[in-house]
């Protein structure tokens, strides 16, 4: 087979996968249509887009999704990992209507913003902490944080890494940052990394990035990598600011816990708020202390759902009665096992297909070789990531578009089994195109 004719089959077999997709869904296509008249595209968060039109749900339960046209999905997408509890658990349901029924607006402050305060401090090695209402909020207070301790106007991020909306470098700065100068470094490259830290040290504020880089295809660091990044800002005064999100649920105590390396400066979100609006962040007391309102011209911090009731009630009951540490580690545990299986299986029929990812966070890639940066990751073909996609919703099984999966806990043995299976069944199927 010619490479030209390889490419033609591939684009006909997601043609052909596209037909199906839509032939099967009247009622979503005639929703988007719909929300096309009162939204830009019929979407109001971008991740959730997918041409030719993204699945609509009507009910979710557990780990199961169904959709408008009376589909039903295995729920792997996990809302992007702020759903680990599954839909509608049934002890953060009582949180959540018990702190209904105590008030819900109270615009005043109350017990169990402390009680929470204290589960996330003790739990994530944080001298202190504050709410915030999402991770995007979080990344912005610690960066404002740092550059003000620092007085320096410069920040790193890294190539290829998300933060929010307002801090997306997947290759390069986004049209919609926030104007920080930044210096981008290089995920994984100890040398190169190191230089520009050096060369900029003068003015570089902080570095932020995820101890495994999510949105740029669960891509673990290397522990050379954050060991470096660790020495030269304590060695530059530069702030370290990890933000785990997403990947503090890899480990009781976040990925930073399973490294060994301790930031400055920690921003979290996802799933701690009990699957509601959340973010925070936190770490060192006297960096923390620039937001104390009892001090002489502390940084403000606003924000009117701060310390919500719901979130400040699922959160505790989520951290400290669900995701315990001993089912964080089981839980991560099923995740790798998932994984070995997932790449033994490519292994086995030589396919240049790929899991990567740590535990319970994992990215499906179809290529081969090593991917250790988003720039690697990149290379991927992504009509084949396409072609999976549809093949996979066929069979009932709901991963994001770009391969990403966040498990939930509600996900069972047999859940793994049936993804396994419908990918073996995907590379037998298409061994001539990948």
């Amino acid at each position: 087979m010619t490479i030209s004719s390889k490419s033609e089959r591939i684009d006909s077999a997601v043609a052909a996968a596209v037909a199906n997709f839509v032939a099967k869904r009247p009622k979503t296509a005639a929703m988007h249509e719909r929300a096309k008249a009162v939204m830009p595209g019929g979407n109001t968060r971008t991740v959730l887009f997918s041409q030719p039109f993204p699945i609509r749900i009507e009910k979710a339960e557990g780990s199961r999704l169904t959709d408008v046209d009376g589909h039903l999905y295995r729920d792997f997408v996990g809302e992007y990992s702020a759903g680990i509890y599954g839909h509608s658990h049934p002890k953060i349901a009582a949180a959540v209507a018990a702190a209904m029924a105590g008030g819900l607006n109270i615009g005043a402050q109350h017990v169990r913003e402390i009680e929470f305060a204290e589960a996330v401090t003790s739990r994530f090695a944080l001298e202190r902490v504050r709410f915030a209402n999402s991770g995007t909020e979080a990344n912005m207070m610690v960066l404002a944080a740092a550059r003000n301790f620092t007085m320096r106007p410069a920040i790193m991020p890294m190539m290829g890494g998300y933060h929010g909306g307002t801090l997306y470098f997947s290759t390069g700065a986004s049209p919609v940052n926030a104007p920080f100068d930044c210096v981008m470094g290089r995920f994984n490259d100890v040398e190169m990394t190191r230089a520009l830290i050096t060369e900029n040290a003068d003015r570089l504020a902080a570095v932020i990035l995820e101890p495994m880089l999510g949105g740029g295809g669960c891509l673990p660091a290397t522990p050379e990598f954050l060991q470096m990044l660790r020495a030269e800002c304590s060695a530059h005064g530069i702030i370290l600011i990890f933000d785990e999100v997403m990947t503090s649920r890899l480990h009781p105590g976040g990925l930073s816990a399973a490294y060994g390396v301790t930031p400055d400066l920690k921003t979290l979100g996802k799933y701690i708020g009990g699957g509601m609006s959340f973010g925070a962040f936190g770490g060192r007391a006297d960096i923390m202390a620039l937001f104390d309102p009892s001090q002489p011209k502390p940084l403000p911090h606003a924000g009117t759902f701060n310390n919500n009731t719901l979130t400040m009630s699922a959160g505790t009951v989520g951290l400290t009665q669900i995701f315990t540490p001993d089912a964080c580690v089981a839980h991560n545990a099923r995740g790798e096992g998932l994984k070995a299986r997932l790449n033994e299986m490519f292994m086995q029929y030589q396919a240049p297909m790929q899991v990567t990812g740590v535990g319970s966070l994992l990215t499906l890639h179809p290529m081969g070789g090593e991917i250790k940066s988003a720039e690697d990751a990149g290379k991927a073909d992504l009509r084949l990531k396409r072609l999976a996609y549809f093949h996979l919703l066929d069979e009932g099984l709901y991963v994001a578009e770009r391969g990403f999966m966040a498990l939930a806990l509600t996900l069972s043995d047999e859940d793994f089994s049936a993804l396994e299976a419908s990918l073996r069944r995907f590379v037998e199927a298409n061994r001539e195109l990948l």
